[in-house]
Formats: structure tokens, sequence, C-alpha cells
């Protein structure tokens, strides 16, 4: 009999939705689970939100008190999907009554947030999750074994940036996003964390950084309201200041001795959702593009006329990609990716197994954040310190 995983969602924005419907589509994708995911309760200050949760997406019930949904007894798992001040919070209520959780990055917004749900975590002996979720790309998992395999030889250099236009609208509202108190650091947070996830993922660790930040737009109009981070002011609005960075820049040296360079931003033109990749080795190289999702480039060193990138499409020969659609070449998006790393959480709930990344990777991505961030004031490199070790 299939273990039933009594869902709680917190927060029904973008990222709330995209999770409650992995939940419904899991059944269909992954008939050889050791689950069934059930929608037990979805909290949201929204009135038309809670709507929908019970009307479209068939929770059982909604609420307006996420403390209520964090930790009721008909609930295992909690799902935090909410800003990004209200995720220790909600972690905090939600390990201490004992539930596994799942985050969206970066869990707070600052480093010591980070670490302080960790700490909580593991306090309370709960699994954990992390929504890193490029890393469950076939395409991306495909890459990591080409380079665990040798077939790029030594690894001599790595190359991640995460560009992005969300924020290039000089008119784009003052949300959340761009305050401190609210979203805590700027793209160092939100966009580079996914940047660091995939080098960690894929090569390993990083011993030092040095790095710079800037803040492109310093003011934004002020919301009436309710609004997301795609909303539009109009020229002649009131004006508030932007309180977090829009670029940053690092470079670094792994563990292993290879060199990084990454470079993120929410601010410029023409690059729309450019999280991508490139690894270098002694043997070959590798590039990914999130914009194109389902092809990785691959270049092997070969003598003759013939040598140059090979472009490898995602199919159902590489891990997952199959339950969602046969054959090669034929294209999975985003969302799956999200049903992915629920399937693979929830599964390991059910068996007992591990499941990564977790709290404690997400530590591992805010320890190269803090050490950047130290930089941005020291003007020098700076020594990656695990704080994992600080929540001990």
């Amino acid at each position: 009999m299939k273990k039933q995983i009594r869902i709680a969602v917190l927060g029904l924005g973008w990222m709330g939705q995209a999770h409650s419907r992995s939940a419904l589509r899991i059944p269909s994708l992954f008939p050889d689970r050791d689950f069934d995911p059930v929608l037990t309760v979805c909290a949201d200050t929204d009135a038309s939100r809670r709507e929908r949760a019970t009307a479209d997406f068939g929770f059982a019930r909604a609420t307006d008190d996420w403390r209520e949904a964090a930790t009721a007894d008909d609930v295992d798992a909690v799902w935090v999907t909410a800003p990004n001040m209200l995720h220790v919070p909600m972690i905090e209520a939600a390990t201490a009554a004992g539930k596994a959780v799942f985050s969206e990055k970066p869990i707070g917004g600052k480093p010591e947030q980070t670490v302080q749900a960790y700490a909580l975590a593991k306090a309370a002996g709960v699994a954990t999750g992390v929504g890193y979720n490029y890393l469950w790309s076939p395409l991306v998992i495909h890459a990591r074994e080409l380079i665990a395999s040798g077939a790029l030889g030594e690894i001599t250099h790595y190359r991640g940036r995460f560009l992005s236009m969300y924020g290039s609208d000089e008119l784009g509202l003052l949300t959340w996003r761009f305050m401190m108190d609210e979203a805590g650091y700027g793209v160092s947070s939100d966009i580079l964390s996914h940047s660091v996830s995939m080098a960690q993922y894929l090569v390993g660790g990083i011993a030092e950084v040095v790095g710079m930040r800037h803040t492109t737009i310093t003011e934004r109009p002020l919301p009436s309201g309710t609004a997301s981070h795609y909303g539009r002011g109009n020229p002649g609005d009131p004006t508030g200041a932007v309180e977090n960075e829009d670029f940053a820049s690092m470079l670094c040296r792994f563990n292993g001795g290879a060199t990084g360079t990454f470079e993120v931003s929410r601010t410029v033109v023409g690059p729309e959702s450019q999280n991508a990749f490139e690894v270098y080795g002694t043997k070959g190289s590798l590039a990914w593009n999130l914009e194109q999702i389902n092809e990785l480039k691959y270049y092997r060193t070969e003598e003759g006329p013939n040598s140059g990138y090979t472009t490898i499409f995602g199919g159902d020969r590489f891990p997952f990609h199959g339950a969602f659609a046969p054959g090669k070449a034929n294209s999975i998006g985003f969302e799956d990716l999200v049903a992915i790393e629920d399937f693979a959480f929830m599964q390991s709930l059910a068996t007992g197994g591990g499941f990564s990344p977790g709290f404690a990777e997400a530590v591992d991505v805010v320890s190269v954040q803090q050490a950047l961030i130290d930089s941005w004031t020291s003007r020098t490199w700076e020594t990656v310190r695990d704080l994992k070790a600080a929540a001990s």
C-alpha cells in the first residue's frame, strides 16, 4: 500500500501553484511511486487564492492562518512558498511540529537566516528539501554523470551566469523583492543561489571568492496595494529607494583547483532567463542554458576537421524525461522540473531515503554568498567558511 503524504502549501503564488500542480500530476507521471500526495491545506492571505486552492487545485481546505496549516495534525509535509521574510518563521513553526519541510530558495534572504533554518530542522530531526529545481533537469543530471565519469578530463574552469530581465523596467514597482528587510539581499540571494548550487552540484565546493555588486536602478515607483514584481507604475509616480543589489559578479577557486567566474543580473536587457553554465576540462567541455533547456552542448577533443560542439537533445534515455515525453528531442519544461523534485522529495519521505538538496546544501550555497558579501567590503579575496559549523 502506498504511503499517504498529506501536504500543506504556505502561499499560493507562482511557486505555490507550481508545487500544488506537481502533487496533482505525480500520480499519472510516476506510477511506480511509493506514496500518494494529498493536498490537505493551503494557507494564503488572499481570499481569491484560498478559493482557487479548494475549487481549482482540490485542497481539502484553505486558511488565512499559515501557522494553523504548518502545524496541523493532519499534515505530514509543508511546502514553504511565501515571500522570503516569512520563510524562517514558517520553517520554525513546521519543524517544531515535527513536519518535513520543502522550502523554496533562498530560505530567508540573508545567509544567517538560512543557517537558522538549517539549525531548526537539524534540532527537530526532520527531513528537508530546497527548490534548486534546475538541478533536476535531465540534461543537467547527465552533465554531472559525464563529469564524474572523467569524460571531460580534469576540470579547469567553470563559468556560471543567471541573467534575467525581470527588473529591467525602470517603472517596475518597488515590491518586496527590492527591500532588504523583506527580500534580504538582491540577486545574490535570488538568482546567484541557483548558479552557485549548480556549480557545487557539477564541480564541487568553492574555496575562495572575490566579487562586486551594483544597483543599476536605484529608485522605483511605489506600489499601491498588493502587487507582483512584474507590475508597472507610471512616469511621475512617487518612488522609493531600491535597497539591495541588481547585479553581482564573482571570481572563485574551487576546492579541486579549477577557476570560476559568475555573473548575475535582473536589469540587463536581452537575456530573458539565461541561467547557464559552461564547464571546461582537459578532454572536453559542456554548456547548458535554461533558455534551451532540452539541449546540452558537448565538445570532445578530436583530431581532424570534424571537431566542434555536438548538441545532445533531451529524451527518454535520460533520467526522469520519459515520464513526460517519449522518444528523443521531445521537450519538457520548467514545471516538469518542479514535478521531478517534488516526486524525489516525497519518494524519500515514503522510503526513508536521503534527499538532496536539503537545508545543508542551502547552507553550502550561502557560505559562498557570505564570503562574497564580505569581499564587497574588504575588496579582496575571502575564504569560504562552512557556516554549518556555526549552527552546531
